[in-house]
């Protein structure tokens, strides 16, 4: 890490990006699975907006999402899926429920996403106890473990400060959020990457494990790579999404901008963007067909929703089919945070299988209401 603080972060991470530059430019051997998951930041309540405008909102998802995405279809022929991130500091049960709808139609997944600030540790497990309970129980949300029955979530933490990362000492509070998070039921973390805001981490582009140490903030600031050892004992996995220099967009014609895999208004989802989130090669090492892209959008804000339910979204994917129908090596997978982290643990483990068949790898969605594993689909920890 540099001594000054240069913009977007880059003091922090530009090490790390700078030592990755032999697996960035590796061609491609083989065939291409983009593994491609939209995390939703999603706050109906964003900017401090009324009830009656959330519900607005999640109304307009509830009608346009099907409407306009529900033709297309992935190469496993699912339709385009979406991980709405819900802020349990502004929940609303009617919001959960419209969203439900979509997930029932196969759409996506809801998990927890959580805004806080001063907090303490004993508040901080209770405040994620209960929505872990409200969502599995009330709404039929989240994930199960095949083997022990036990509710998983993925979590996404509001304004990046993950573990008490930011440098500010803003926005969490609670240097043992990692142990609190594994300890409640998170299967996964998938907040970062946060450039340009400082909570960024020095690992960037990475499936890692990350264990606690409740004597410091940000201890998700390294960890292993999942596939590259044993897991550790007490660990959490978190998911990266995308992080490089796009050097085929610069400022002023000279400086390079940052492609951090965010999706808003005025960044649509592109096929340029594409070459970017493939190039992060964020892989597990057993698998370097699979190509993990985690997104990162506030979908429930006006301004973003064009880019992700309007024509961007439709030309975005209508260029996916088009890709892959051109090209026999290439396939794409829509996929929520369950089934990324599912992807991720099959790889760790060796799977040789398809995408599709370790969808529900370790964890089934709770929406699901399976009595049994379902036609294709795998034991956990199946042998490969």
């Amino acid at each position: 890490m540099l001594p000054f603080a240069l913009p977007n972060a880059l003091d922090i991470w530009l090490g790390s990006y700078l030592r990755q530059a032999p697996r960035r430019w590796a061609r491609p051997r083989g065939d291409v699975h983009l593994l491609l998951c939209v995390a939703d930041h999603y706050e109906p309540n964003l900017g401090g907006a009324s009830d009656a405008v959330a519900l607005r909102r999640v109304e307009r998802w509830v009608r346009d999402y099907p409407r306009h995405l529900g033709a297309f279809r992935d190469s496993d022929g699912r339709p385009p899926r979406h991980s709405f991130f819900y802020p349990i500091e502004t929940y609303h049960a009617d919001h959960i429920d419209m969203l439900g709808e979509l997930c029932q139609q196969g759409f996506g997944e809801v998990e927890v996403h959580l805004h806080h600030d001063n907090d303490t540790s004993a508040n901080l497990r209770r405040t994620l106890t209960e929505a872990r309970n409200t969502f599995a129980g009330r709404h039929r949300q989240l994930a199960r473990d095949r083997r022990t029955g036990a509710v998983k979530y993925a979590f996404i933490h509001g304004n990046w400060a993950l573990d008490n990362s930011h440098p500010t000492g803003c926005a969490c509070g609670v240097n043992d959020e990692l142990d609190i998070l594994r300890e409640t039921g998170c299967y996964a973390d998938l907040t970062m990457p946060s450039a340009p805001d400082r909570a960024q981490t020095r690992t960037i582009n990475s499936i890692y494990y990350a264990v606690d140490d409740p004597r410091r903030p940000k201890s998700h600031d390294t960890g292993t790579p999942v596939g590259s050892a044993p897991r550790p004992a007490n660990s959490l996995m978190m998911i990266q999404g995308p992080l490089v220099l796009n050097w085929a967009l610069r400022k002023f014609g000279i400086v390079p901008r940052v492609e951090n895999g965010c999706v808003q208004g005025n960044q649509p989802p592109s096929t340029a963007r594409l070459k970017n989130w493939l190039r992060a090669r964020v892989q597990v090492p057993s698998r370097p067909d699979w190509y993990f892209v985690k997104l990162h959008t506030h979908g429930a804000n006006e301004g973003n929703m064009d880019a992700l339910l309007g024509a961007p979204a439709v030309r975005f994917h209508s260029d996916l089919a088009r890709l892959a129908a051109e090209n026999p090596r290439f396939h794409f997978h829509y996929v929520t945070a369950r089934e990324l982290y599912n992807l991720a643990r099959a790889a760790e483990d060796g799977w040789t299988g398809t995408v599709d068949a370790a969808r529900d790898y370790e964890l089934d969605w709770i929406g699901a209401e399976r009595a049994a594993p379902a036609a294709g689909s795998v034991p956990a920890h199946a042998s490969v």
